[in-house]
């Protein structure tokens, strides 16, 4: 059995330990560069939807 280390997301093979650090780096490192340059957003933003809320009379 492999020696199992415990992580952030839980016990884990030293492998997915080193994969799961090298994805949390290239996503911080996504979402700065994203922040600077204001491109885009990598969250999901909710978005109203004004014809379905509103309480606006309908012509």
């Amino acid at each position: 059995m492999a020696v199992m280390i415990h992580s952030k997301y839980g016990y884990e093979p030293p492998e997915w330990v080193q994969a799961d650090s090298r994805l949390d780096k290239w996503y911080k490192d996504k979402k700065r560069r994203a922040n600077k340059h204001g491109a885009f957003s990598l969250d999901k933003k909710r978005r109203k939807q004004h014809g379905i809320t509103c309480k606006c009379p309908k012509e």
